[in-house]
């Protein structure tokens, strides 16, 4: 499709074979790009290679080996992207530009169908599995679909990398059109500008708390889950006879809680960004966004990396790869822990901090043209924006403080 489009073109007498050259070569790199960060997501979570033997075998010494040495290998698995990135970024900018970073992004989504496919895969193998298992199905069948399972962690890892790595190439080449859009102009960026470094700061906090705020929400809606079925075992051992679980109502539980608790999270996405504009200016958004990308992608690798290396070293051990250590042992029993802190890392908080990056850039450029260059010209618009969001983060810790008053009147749920 980029040959023809390139060649349609040239044709057309739009684009020198020069630029169409420049352009198809941009398409290549982020193709690449996007490759090269797949095999090394490949290498942090799949169980055939060393970071995740060595996650299952820090389990002979208890649970917190399993989550320190996951987190290590989370952290150390940013590096091949990042290189990677920086590559891309600079050879696209020598060749067509900042146009040929987002056509880089372009590139690198490319492969957007079989990205989604291999994604999907997951969840198939894994509610293969929950059917066989609650089917009662025999032994080996439940053994091949942990197989099919821990394939598809790597696989859904991997698509997570190709994302992540769009997003950051995608944003980049949207603050460039914010700078350029809004009234920095040409005038540039200097980084010694005394609200350029606060905007950074505040920009490198936002993924953090975004983060931390989806985690904290899979908690709260867990508990409630937790609470319901603690609740329908109780009528179900009154009356055996005549008891019919009610999975609607675990499914309308998770569903709002997974509505409501994003409220918060999409209000800081949207509402920082502008009021960060109007009190201290373009620049200093320009800053928040530099600060957002760079931490964002940072964090985004590490917890989808660590997430998916601690479900698969729990599949390493299930898989009885380990002698000596069967299912349901001390040392399986550390790797179910890892796998249960990796779930929200993987799934939840890891890929909406690419919609995090993505959603500030976008909300930023469009309102670019009238955020003042200059800081404090429009600090009251700014701070009336901040005590918009400030009102909603007291209703939500109001909200989730009555839930955890509840839960302190329950009795303990024991979770096996």
């Amino acid at each position: 499709l980029t040959i023809a489009a390139c060649h349609i073109l040239v044709g057309s007498g739009y684009w020198k074979e020069s630029d169409a050259l420049e352009v198809g070569g941009c398409v290549v790199i982020g193709l690449f790009s996007g490759l090269l960060i797949g095999f090394a997501t490949e290498y942090c979570t799949s169980f055939e290679y060393e970071p995740v033997k060595s996650i299952a075998n820090a389990g002979r010494h208890g649970h917190a080996p399993v989550i320190i040495q996951g987190m290590g290998v989370g952290m150390l698995s940013t590096v091949v992207p990042v290189i990677v990135v920086i590559i891309a970024i600079l050879s696209c900018t020598a060749l067509s530009g900042l146009y040929g970073v987002g056509i880089a992004g372009v590139g690198m989504l490319s492969t957007l169908g079989i990205t989604l496919a291999t994604d999907a895969y997951g969840p198939v193998a894994d509610n293969a599995g929950g059917i066989a298992e609650m089917a009662e199905l025999e032994p080996h069948v439940r053994e091949n679909t942990d197989a099919l399972d821990a394939l598809g962690n790597t696989t859904a890892a991997t698509g997570k990398g190709f994302a992540i790595g769009s997003a950051v190439l995608t944003a980049v080449a949207l603050m460039a059109s914010f700078i350029y859009t809004s009234q920095i102009g040409n005038s540039g960026i200097d980084i010694m500008d005394d609200v350029v470094i606060p905007g950074v700061l505040i920009g490198a906090m936002l993924p953090f708390v975004f983060a931390a705020l989806t985690m904290l929400s899979v908690r709260s809606g867990a508990h409630d889950i937790m609470d319901e079925v603690k609740a329908q075992f109780a009528k179900r051992a009154e009356n055996m006879d005549t008891w019919v679980p009610d999975h609607e109502r675990c499914v309308a539980i998770a569903t709002k809680s997974a509505i409501g608790e994003m409220l918060l999270p999409g209000a800081l996405a949207v509402l920082v960004p502008v009021s960060v504009g109007f009190a201290l200016g373009a620049k200093a958004l320009a800053g928040l966004l530099v600060g957002s990308i760079s931490s964002g992608f940072l964090l985004a690798v590490t917890m989808a990396n660590a997430g998916g290396a601690w479900d698969n070293a729990k599949k390493y051990v299930e898989a009885g790869s380990i002698p000596g250590h069967p299912k349901k042992s001390d040392l399986h029993k550390a790797t179910v822990t890892g796998d249960t802190v990796g779930d929200p890392f993987k799934d939840t908080s890891g890929p909406s901090l690419n919609i995090l990056i993505k959603l500030m850039s976008v909300v930023s450029l469009v309102f670019a043209p009238v955020f003042p260059s200059k800081p404090y010209e429009d600090l009251v618009v700014g701070l009336i924006l901040l005590a918009v969001l400030l009102l909603l983060v007291i209703i939500g810790i109001t909200m989730k403080s009555k839930k955890a008053h509840s839960y302190s009147k329950l009795d303990e749920v024991e979770m096996s």
